[in-house]
């Protein structure tokens, strides 16, 4: 009887899934806390929060009879719609789904909204929602993102912005996209779709809103190289961007007298008037077109009732970031966390390194933090220098890292590759030191870039990338004698020895585009894992060498750039196995998450 009991626990026991797999991944922006929603008269007072509590709350529009708000929330995990009562009472949820809902805009009966989704195939579509049946129409499918949506007072035409037209540029001398878009406008049914501004790929407009005749919308126009730029969440050489009206008939163009700036986010507030935001500045805020003044600060979106007295809106805030915060994640197999940029866990998952901020462009530490803690202490810092992708050797004992300028990384969007040589951005190179901070030495030297190491299984080896004048691509180096290896010449970079051994994995960059690759250590079975626009990059491999982890622009950009304040906000954390299949989204939204990092756990082996 008791044999018998046992045997069924035990069967039992074999049945229970495993528990979540557990990755850490930085986000750029908004960390908790970083974004708060407020309402306040059109000239700034009586400034209150929007909502209570208050969460990552972001992208209020009033209804048309201005006693309700919808906004955008990611109280409950993925972004989705919510309604309140203009007064912060009647909080309900409009949407509920693990796909990106946002960006929403009210008919002008009050009745439905248009809204932003990735519910369709990942991509950013505009959807229809009836807000009494809570029913969900598509309503412009197809490739491409489509942002920022307005219904005409009319009720006859959605003016929204698109980049189904991009190439999906890089920037002038990076590797961040630029963001080319242009506004169209579309049925409610989904017909007659048109666009009202050309396109070219060194343009973008975007965020229209409708003049009360319906026969014009109000837009903001950049080049789309300043669309880099302007992303920063205060941009470096401000540009005067453009607030144009646009006929909708013609397409003729008109720009509005508004004053210099980054000036975005427009909309008709009368007959002359016009209210916006300015991003740029000491003056950076709520502004209007007659030269008055509303709220202040980081502002990213602004919503006027309808009788132009109120405005609701989300600034950007001030918060102390923790090393280690838990997250949300569409796929229940796996548990999320944000954590220092540039990750890597120590082999027994209790402790993790990363790079900590420096002063002026230089001083990146490495920073070590308890994994679920709140605090982290450096273990090593150069003043004149910056540390770069640390990495824990796999008994535990040594960190391996990159060490030099790295410009491109650490000082904004000032660092730029036009030519092959600047590249080696004055040379860096690999390092290591024990895991108590004693026993620093460089690996490496020379006049290369040397950087992203990573160590064999058996503590022995390290492989890296290089760019410099004594060539390119990834080498191996014997720790003990120093004796390297080259495994091509290829623009490769973030290299990773599997736990394995028999496999180290790369992002190689050909045809404007960065993809994943594996290749075995003595150079041959060379594979390419994934084949997407964009980039693919940022990669990590599970403990047990079974799945990789890593960072896809494969969705595009969900928003407009500007309000995502992030270099990269199309980037998206997504699991792989090693041979490329079962590919798997574990995030989903407009901001930018990178640098994946799987942690260690007592279940984890390394033998196939």
């Amino acid at each position: 009887m008791r044999a018998g009991l046992a045997v069924v626990l035990a069967g039992l026991l074999l049945l229970e899934p495993p528990p979540p797999a557990r990755i850490g991944m930085t986000r750029v922006f908004p960390y908790p806390g970083q974004i708060g929603a407020f309402i306040a008269n059109a000239d700034g007072t009586g400034e209150r929060p929007l909502v209570s509590p208050a969460d990552i709350d972001y992208d209020a529009a009033w209804s048309p009879d201005g006693r309700s708000i919808v906004f955008t929330s990611e109280r409950n995990g993925s972004a989705d719609l919510y309604r309140m009562h203009e007064d912060g009472s009647g909080l309900e949820r409009l949407t509920d789904s693990p796909a990106y809902d946002d960006q929403a805009a009210f008919a002008p009966d009050g009745k439905r909204v248009v809204f932003v989704s990735t519910r369709g195939d990942g991509t950013a579509d505009l959807f229809t929602l009836d807000l009494t049946t809570r029913k969900v129409k598509p309503l412009t499918p197809g490739p491409g993102g489509d942002f920022r949506p307005s219904w005409s007072p009319d009720g006859q035409w959605i003016a929204f912005s698109s980049d189904r037209a991009s190439s999906f540029p890089f920037a002038h001398g990076r590797w961040e996209r630029l963001h080319v878009a242009e506004v169209y406008v579309v049925r409610p049914d989904g017909s007659g779709l048109r666009r009202l501004t050309p396109h070219t790929d060194s343009t973008f407009c975007g965020s229209p809103k409708w003049t009360g005749d319906s026969k014009r919308v109000v837009a903001y126009c950049t080049t789309a190289e300043q669309t880099l730029d302007n992303r920063r969440a205060s941009p470096d050489h401000p540009e005067d961007s453009r607030i144009v009206s646009i006929d909708v008939a013609s397409g003729a163009m008109a720009d509005l007298s508004v004053g210099h700036g980054v000036n975005f986010n427009p909309s008709p507030l009368g007959a002359d008037l016009v209210g916006y935001v300015r991003k740029d500045g000491p003056d950076r805020g709520i502004r209007y077109s007659d030269g008055r003044r509303g709220p202040a600060g980081d502002i990213l979106v602004a919503s006027w009732s309808p009788d132009g007295r109120r405005v609701a809106f989300h600034r950007r805030l001030t918060v102390q970031r923790r090393p280690w915060a838990r997250t949300w994640s569409r796929d229940s197999r796996f548990d999320l966390a944000f954590v220092g940029g540039g990750s890597s866990f120590s082999p027994t998952g209790d402790r993790f390194a990363y790079v900590g901020g420096g002063q002026n462009a230089k001083g990146a530490a490495i920073m070590i933090a308890t994994a679920e803690g709140d605090s982290a202490r450096a273990l090593y810092r150069d003043s004149t220098r910056n540390i770069l992708a640390p990495q824990w050797a796999p008994n535990g004992d040594r960190i391996v890292f990159g060490i030099g300028i790295f410009n491109a990384f650490f000082n904004g969007f000032r660092g730029l590759f036009l030519n092959p040589e600047d590249r080696v951005e004055g040379g860096a190179q690999v390092a290591i030191i024990n895991a108590d901070g004693t026993g620093f030495r460089e690996l490496t030297s020379g006049p290369n870039n040397n950087a992203f190491p990573s160590t064999s299984p058996d503590g022995r080896r390290v492989v890296y990338r290089t760019f410099g004048p004594d060539g390119n691509g990834l080498r191996i180096m014997d720790i003990e004698t120093g004796q390297v290896t080259s495994l091509g010449s290829g623009y490769d970079n973030f290299p990773l020895w599997s736990p394995r051994g028999d496999l180290i994995m790369f992002a190689r960059q050909a045809a404007g585009a960065y993809e994943i690759y594996t290749i075995k250590p003595d150079g041959s079975g060379l594979k390419q894992l994934t084949h997407s626009r964009g980039n693919d990059a940022h990669m990590a491999w599970s403990p047990d060498g079974e799945y990789i982890a890593f960072a896809s622009s494969r969705k595009g950009f969900k928003d407009e750039a500007i309000y995502t304040n992030a270099p990269q906000p199309y980037g998206e954390i997504f699991v792989m196995k090693f041979d490329g299949t079962d590919v798997r989204q574990l995030t989903d939204n407009q901001w930018e998450e990178g640098t994946p990092v799987w942690r260690p756990s007592a279940r984890s082996t390394a033998a196939r």
